[in-house]
């Protein structure tokens, strides 16, 4: 059986969309994943702030490593997103997702993205389903 550790190299080997975003990962374990990530210009919108989808495609990486992390192919079933404070070009932003229910078959998992000074940039809320297909590496 594959580790947390196994299974995020396993997805990273492959996402070359969380590459673009450049998300840097600190913690990762089974329901957790912590990580970070620097706006840059081609991230902003027409108003100069980060685009909404931007927020949402980091906080939905740290939400599929965290609920990934169990070792079965885990998909998102449905998934939610409230913007709450926006940021701009070179501010950093943290997302840390934590599973907050583990089922058979569902998950639920909470996520926070936050600015340096600790704001809450997003509150992101995700249901998981996961397959009875297990990750490996093939």
């Amino acid at each position: 059986m594959s580790t947390p550790q196994d299974i995020l190299q396993i997805m990273l080997a492959k996402d070359k969309f969380t590459e673009w975003l450049g998300i840097i990962i600190d913690e990762h374990k089974v329901g957790y994943c912590k990580l970070h990530f620097t706006v840059r210009d081609e991230m902003l919108n027409g108003f100069d702030i980060v685009h909404g989808g931007i927020v949402f495609a980091a906080a939905d990486s740290a939400f599929a490593f965290a609920c990934n992390g169990h070792g079965r192919l885990t998909v998102a079933l449905d998934v939610s997103i409230s913007f709450v404070k926006t940021a701009t070009a070179g501010d950093q932003l943290f997302v840390e997702a934590n599973e907050i229910h583990e089922g058979n078959k569902t998950g639920f998992y909470d996520v926070r993205v936050t600015n340096k000074a600790g704001e809450i940039i997003a509150l992101f809320k995700g249901t998981a389903y996961r397959t009875d297909r297990m990750i490996s590496p093939e």
